[in-house]
């Protein structure tokens, strides 16, 4: 039986970016949705239709961009939901608009709605968190922590690139101090299946290097793989040419989480490497709306569209692209938290080739920033002011995805493109009533 959802919000001193939260008791039920059926990636809806609903999830994070999209196709696909944020990027009414959307989907597919439960505080609160998974405890005959918590997707960090370079110790700090504890304190409970955030810049300047920008570029043992040339090639581990803090701190996380499963095999890890994550759910309720000024390429271009701005600044407009602006892959955010479930649901199958496991989710295809604009005028029908800028500190010309592992190994592939991403950007100004 779905528990009821309740929220929790005794907040912690210690904001954190988009991510964290304390605890209030408010109830809601979710359930999950059905993905589009056809094709071959149609085993993984039927997998999902499969799975328990005493399956819980905890979400760190789960109310900011990323991780409010992903928290809701959690939903839908049967799982409950405790979502752990702080709410130091986050607005506590995502949570209720999440039930609403997920309640809607259970409804209309004649499901039951999974539990969902909010935890306002910092993920890096032990003290908060051990009382919270004391009580998803299962009796254990061997003495081994057994929990009712089939994982965690970690979502919890600070993530702008800029402040990165002018404060690297606060992103150490949350982002790397933080998940040795977390990661301490899960394994004492017993909850070893772990997925991680992490991000297209632990490639660095490789992203401008001319190389398809595979898995195995950026390793955290020695691996032999075919290149892209057909050659067999020995990489090292290590990185290359990491720009800046942001980038550096996911790199050590993965790092540290690649050791933890090589001294413990028990632990079950997936890396996922974000590329540019853009879009909202389509019904125009969840979107990306941060309390704290927006650094990503679309919300400033929301800014612009709804006069919160004067124009666009495009940074770097002499990169070597087709038409020098610079170039990214850019996927839309559901297509993006599907491929948590695709990740989480492999995991705990037992399906990846090993117990750390890194995956680019990107679309495999680039786009330019002038792209991005073009677009989203031919969706308003009106031009966006913009006006050539410097480039940033820490930005690299192109960052474009191989999607290849993503694809074989968790049967996932995106389905929305760059114009289904502004469309939806427009549904949620409208729902919002922030359109001009």
């Amino acid at each position: 039986m779905a528990e009821p959802t309740s929220i929790s919000t005794s907040r912690s001193d210690t904001p954190q970016r988009s991510d964290a939260s304390s605890p209030v008791q408010s109830p809601i039920s979710l359930d999950t949705p059905r993905t589009e059926d056809g094709d071959p990636f149609d085993n993984l809806n039927d997998l999902l239709r499969r799975l328990p609903s005493q399956s819980h999830i905890l979400v760190t994070g789960g109310l900011g961009f990323i991780g409010s999209h992903t928290t809701l196709e959690l939903l839908k696909a049967n799982y409950n939901v405790i979502v752990i944020d702080n709410l130091s990027n986050a607005f506590e009414d995502v949570f209720n608009r999440i039930g609403r959307l997920a309640r809607k989907h259970h409804e209309e597919n004649g499901t039951k709605m999974p539990s969902m439960r909010l935890h306002a505080y910092d993920y890096r609160d032990t003290k908060a968190l051990q009382p919270l998974l004391e009580e998803y405890q299962l009796p254990s005959r061997w003495g081994t922590p057994k929990s009712r918590i089939a994982g965690v997707i970690h979502f919890a960090a600070y993530k702008a690139v800029e402040e990165s370079i002018r404060k690297p110790l606060k992103y150490y700090s949350n982002n790397v101090s933080g998940l040795i504890d977390f990661a301490t304190t899960l394994g004492d409970f017993g909850i070893k299946t772990f997925i991680f955030s992490s991000s297209a810049t632990v490639y660095g300047t490789l992203a401008t290097s001319g190389l398809p920008l595979k898995e195995e570029l950026c390793v955290h043992k020695e691996e032999v793989y075919t290149d892209h040339a057909g050659s067999q090639q020995s990489m090292q581990p290590g990185c290359t040419g990491i720009t800046n803090p942001y980038g550096r701190t996911k790199w050590m996380c993965e790092t540290i989480l690649a050791d933890l499963a090589v001294s413990d095999p028990e632990w079950t890890i997936v890396a996922l490497r974000y590329f540019n994550p853009v879009g909202c759910d389509s019904s125009g309720l969840l979107g990306e709306d941060p309390r704290q000024a927006p650094t990503n390429l679309l919300p400033v271009v929301v800014k612009v569209m709804t006069g919160q701005y004067s124009e666009l600044s495009m940074f770097g407009t002499d990169w070597e692209t087709e038409d020098g602006t610079a170039v990214r892959d850019f996927i839309h955010v559901s297509d993006l938290a599907r491929g948590h479930i695709a990740a989480l649901s492999s995991a705990n199958e037992g399906k990846l080739v090993e117990n750390f496991r890194t995956f680019n989710l990107g679309t495999g295809k680039g786009n330019s920033v002038m792209d991005v604009v073009t677009t989203m005028e031919s969706v308003i029908e009106k031009p966006i002011p913009r006006r050539a800028a410097p480039r940033r500190e820490g930005d690299v010309g192109a960052c474009v995805a191989v999607v290849d592992r993503s694809t074989e190994e968790l049967q996932w592939k995106t389905e929305k493109s760059l114009k289904d991403a502004c469309q939806d950007i427009c549904n949620f100004l409208d729902v919002s009533g922030l359109s001009s």
